[in-house]
């Protein structure tokens, strides 16, 4: 079925980067002590950025988006009641500044002629296999909110409810919306190349 073989290739690949930005960290602080905004920084920023550069597809673009979510967490820090709290409030925060970047883009197009950009850097595209480089590509060709939901689900393994969460939509929606997204990358990695 298509939908099989695309949701395994989607799995597989966002898995796959989820497994290399999930090496141990060395930390410098023992395990009772409390996690300051530094410890977070050098835990999760890697993985945020990785979020947002599949989110956005663009890796300078990507750093500015969390280098804004930890700053909105810097001002917030005094509120936040855990790190728990605190991951979550940054990964909101990337989607979030990752859809203005999306809406600034679209709105740029409206008054330029486009152009195909592709920003890749070399070692993110040695990294990727031909086939994970085909889901990769064909991520780009979905919807904002599809890409968004397969990337929070696959990439950073989380369930329909913190999806849900952190895009700001219902577990339904995040449900049904999971299910067009793998099968519009089914489509595409079935048909390369085709409409």
């Amino acid at each position: 079925m298509r939908g099989d073989v695309g949701e395994n290739a989607v799995e597989q690949t966002l898995t796959q980067l989820r497994v290399l930005d999930d090496r141990p960290h060395a930390r410098s602080t023992p395990s009772t002590a409390p996690r300051t905004l530094a410890d977070l920084y050098r835990d999760h920023r890697q993985r945020m950025v990785r979020l947002a550069v599949l989110l956005v597809d663009d890796p300078a673009t990507a750093e500015d988006v969390v280098q804004e979510a930890f700053a909105g967490l810097h001002r917030h820090w005094s509120s936040l009641r855990d790190e728990e709290a605190a991951v979550a409030y940054l990964r909101t925060a990337v989607v979030n500044g990752s859809r203005s970047v999306l809406r600034r883009r679209r709105t740029a197009r409206d008054y330029v002629p486009p152009h195909q950009v592709n920003a890749r850097s070399a070692e993110s595209l040695a990294m990727l296999s031909a086939e994970h480089q085909a889901v990769v590509d064909a991520l780009a060709t979905l919807p904002p909110r599809q890409r968004e939901v397969l990337v929070l689900r696959y990439y950073g393994g989380l369930s329909e409810a913190e999806i849900a969460e952190a895009t700001g939509i219902t577990r339904g929606t995040v449900k049904s919306t999971a299910s067009r997204a793998l099968d519009a990358v089914g489509r595409v990695m079935n048909n390369p190349g085709g409409s």
